[in-house]
């Protein structure tokens, strides 16, 4: 017998971490869309998260909860695609080198930084789209922008404010998304392997704890950058045309002389609350393997929880 020839891989082994990557988080950003409309209008001054979410029904009602839905896709599409696609190149071709062994802490978060800064360099466009949209409603009704969609906000700020406009905060948001992968990803590898052969919990505490513990780690290590990120696509000139902040050093200058550092850290609790079913939904689709018949944990639960649920 000739020994057999090995099959090409072809090029959906390349490109399959990147399409999985883009559409869990697209399934991320239709469930927690409304809490980062909240945690938005908590870093712009509006108030409580409840105070937020009263008004927001009583004057825009339940749809304006997914205001920016589209921009919010398109960065999933862009940033996440790039992002988790390229965390499971890179973290692939490491546990390669180390001879299949498992990565060290420290490999997995420089893992996570390089991922997030390629999905957020890439990704940046949509983000601000996504910021205006979701912050228009706060502006006096002559300053809004009044975007239709992603496309349409994309268009406006090119053929006002020029391409490179596009950018505009692209610094604290690669910042953002390197300190929120190093913490969201190494950190749930982390927990995962410590709540399993530390504790030998079952696939729903392992779930839940993971999730739990990087949404924090994901939330503190991110979230200064992320205020800061949204003050300045925020922000729109005087009437002399000079802007509030003339850099994202100086958004965070004067938000530490005018708040203190804990102002940075406005609206954690809800932010926490947007990350970790992030955190489960993103990494749980992406674990998940339809060619050989496997799921994430998240969706092998669910299966059994209808089982058992359609036998009553």
């Amino acid at each position: 017998m000739g020994e057999e020839k090995p099959k090409s891989r072809g090029v959906w082994p390349s490109v399959k971490p990147f399409v999985n990557g883009g559409l869990s988080g697209m399934s991320a950003t239709c469930v927690i869309q409304p809490i980062d409309m909240i945690k938005v209008r908590i870093q712009l001054g509006q108030g409580s998260a409840v105070q937020v979410t009263k008004t927001m029904l009583q004057n825009e009602g339940i749809k304006a909860f997914y205001k920016g839905l589209s921009a919010g896709l398109l960065r999933q599409a862009t940033y996440t695609t790039a992002r988790l696609g390229s965390f499971k190149v890179l973290t692939s071709r490491a546990v390669a080198a180390n001879d299949g062994k498992p990565l060290p802490l420290y490999q997995k978060a420089l893992c996570g930084l390089t991922a997030g800064a390629t999905g957020a360099t890439i990704g940046s466009p949509a983000d601000l789209a996504l910021i205006r949209m979701q912050a228009d409603a706060t502006l006096p009704a002559a300053q809004r922008r009044n975007y239709k969609n992603a496309f349409h906000a994309l268009y406006r700020i090119v053929a006002d404010e020029g391409v490179l406009s596009l950018w505009k905060g692209a610094g604290p948001t690669v910042v953002r998304a390197m300190a929120l992968n190093m913490g969201m990803l190494a950190s749930y590898d982390q927990s995962v392997e410590f709540f399993r052969d530390s504790f030998g919990l079952g696939e729903a505490s392992i779930v839940v704890g993971a999730s739990a513990v990087s949404g924090f780690f994901a939330s503190a290590f991110s979230l200064p950058f992320d205020y800061v990120k949204t003050q300045i696509q925020k922000m729109q000139p005087d009437a002399s045309g000079k802007y509030p902040y003339t850099s994202s050093l100086d958004c965070a200058m004067k938000t530490l002389k005018s708040g203190g550092p804990l102002k940075f850290y406005t609206g954690f609790p809800v932010y926490c609350v947007r990350i970790a079913p992030h955190v489960m939904v993103n990494l749980d689709l992406l674990e998940s393997n339809p060619e050989v018949g496997g799921r994430g944990r998240a969706v092998n639960l669910i299966s059994r929880w209808w089982k058992s649920s359609s036998k009553v």
